[in-house]
């Protein structure tokens, strides 16, 4: 399995449209690319986080090299709306081999 960390700031007062439209997004990454998902996390700045999961670091690269585009221009304009900072290039900030997993997924 592969991972790919990302952050992004947003616009205050825009967080649940981001969260909405990041959750969209996922999903269809999901469907188009063949991403496992991804889970969205808030640090004690404000910045979010989201964690995506890949079969391997092969398909990631695929998806990423296509810019993960999908067919949903509100989704996607809504989530750009919403962001008001990303890292530069918007790489990821990590990109991982997992070597051992031991999470568990409780919901």
């Amino acid at each position: 399995m592969f991972v790919a960390v990302y952050w992004w700031r947003v616009h205050p007062g825009k967080e649940e449209q981001f969260v909405r439209a990041w959750a969209r997004g996922t999903d269809l990454i999901r469907e188009i690319y063949g991403s496992y998902g991804s889970r969205l996390h808030r640090d004690g700045d404000g910045r979010f986080v989201g964690y995506a999961e890949w079969p391997d670091e092969a398909t990631w690269r695929a998806a990423f090299d296509k810019k993960m585009v999908y067919d949903d221009p509100e989704t996607r304009a809504a989530f750009v709306d919403a962001v008001a900072e990303v890292p530069p290039d918007a790489d990821p900030i990590f990109t991982m081999t997992v070597i051992d997993d031991r999470l568990t997924t409780r919901r």
